[in-house]
């Protein structure tokens, strides 16, 4: 199959990891795949943000910015175009992005049919965190998109029903959460192993992965931590960094547990693993309540005790005292306590870590098996558009 791919991501984060991954599971099964795209973040290192295009958005008036945005459809529908004539796709595969109606409209010109994989309900999302001005346009831009794409593609059910609720038909929703390269997120790497070579030999590790944030809750973990008697052996490792780090530091060093709380700033994508192998329970303690977050994959595919909020999205793919142990966000104490719990109790954290490794083949969570399901709806795409 040949399946022309666009997206509106300069970014070089966990949406460059989605983009690429989906990519290379398609070349990998044999299809060839055209990638329509602003100018690459290939030659940027990981965590790196938009450039010129984060400067604009930052200092610029919001209805400017937001009228550009639109206005770069224009530019994205003329590369499509081309893309279609010189390389004749089948299908049309787009991440969802707002004031992005180009693959809507190409789809409809030349019959493509056509899969919007969304990841967030970005008006709600910029509403909330950046704010909007054209407000009205971003929801026709937003309702445009996701009611004239063939199938639309949510990566959690809470998603999809916010997509429902814009006048989506059920039928046309297809939930296909985030996935994991088993290439790079290898489950018998060796624990001990991971530990020496970042200098906790003999430590308990507590972790966390990504961009740290004030409502993240590891203000509670360093608490807990600084609770511990002297000679205790629990520490925290985040991989990552962020706008909480200096906090969070500032705070462990007043509680007098600075050696122990362990922060290891941007790490490059390929070495991420190697980090979170030394982890002996994986910390997921809070998450906008319609993501799929990248870290709960790799934590699952390496095997971790997950510790994780039990609301509806996660509840999705963990299950509590099977392959995580899950807390009421309600009452964010309970992270704490579940914690403490797996600390305590070595048969309990390896059974759910057993359970978060059965759970990547049990539930097909991989790129390759999205990809596969992606080819799949394709091809009852193409019989319908015959």
């Amino acid at each position: 199959m040949r399946i022309l791919y666009h997206h509106r991501t300069r970014s070089k984060d966990g949406q460059y990891v989605h983009i690429e991954e989906m990519i290379n599971a398609l070349r990998s099964l044999g299809h060839e795949v055209i990638i329509v795209a602003p100018p690459s973040a290939e030659t940027e290192s990981f965590g790196s943000d938009a450039g010129a295009v984060a400067l604009l958005k930052r200092y610029m008036p919001k209805w400017c910015y937001e009228l550009i945005e639109l206005a770069y459809s224009a530019v994205a529908y003329r590369r499509l175009a081309a893309a279609v004539r010189q390389h004749q796709p089948d299908v049309l595969y787009e991440r969802y992005n707002l004031f992005l109606p180009a693959g809507i409209w190409l789809a409809r010109k030349y019959k493509l049919p056509m899969l919007l994989e969304i990841n967030a309900p970005i008006l709600e999302e910029r509403a909330k965190y950046d704010g909007l001005s054209l407000r009205r346009l971003a929801r026709w831009s937003q309702s445009y998109a996701w009611k004239n794409a063939d199938l639309v593609l949510p990566v959690t059910q809470v998603l999809g029903d916010m997509v429902q609720a814009y006048g989506v038909a059920a039928e046309r929703i297809v939930v296909i959460p985030n996935g994991i390269n088993g290439d790079r997120f290898d489950g018998n790497a060796d624990v001990a192993a991971a530990k020496r070579a970042l200098g906790l030999e003999g430590q308990l590790v507590l972790g966390f992965t990504g961009f740290v944030r004030d409502w993240h809750g590891l203000d509670k973990v360093i608490e807990l931590i600084a609770d511990d008697p002297p000679d205790a052996l629990r520490t925290l490792l985040v991989v990552g960094d962020g706008p909480a780090r200096a906090a969070l530091e500032q705070q462990a060093a007043k509680l007098g547990i600075g050696a122990r709380v362990h922060f290891t700033g941007i790490v490059e994508r390929d070495d991420v693993a190697k980090y979170v192998s030394a982890f002996d329970i994986a910390l997921q303690p809070a998450v906008v309540d319609y993501a799929s977050p990248l870290k709960l994959f790799e934590y699952l595919a390496l095997g971790k005790a997950i510790v994780a909020p039990g609301q509806p999205n996660i509840r999705e793919i963990l299950t509590h005292e099977k392959n995580a142990l899950l807390f009421d966000p309600e009452h964010p104490e309970q992270l704490a306590a579940s914690i403490h719990r797996l600390c305590i109790d070595r048969a309990l954290r390896l059974h759910v870590a057993q359970g978060a490794r059965d759970a990547i083949v049990e539930q097909q969570l991989t790129w390759k098996a999205n990809a596969r399901r992606v080819v799949e709806l394709f091809s009852s795409l193409e019989k319908r558009h015959a």
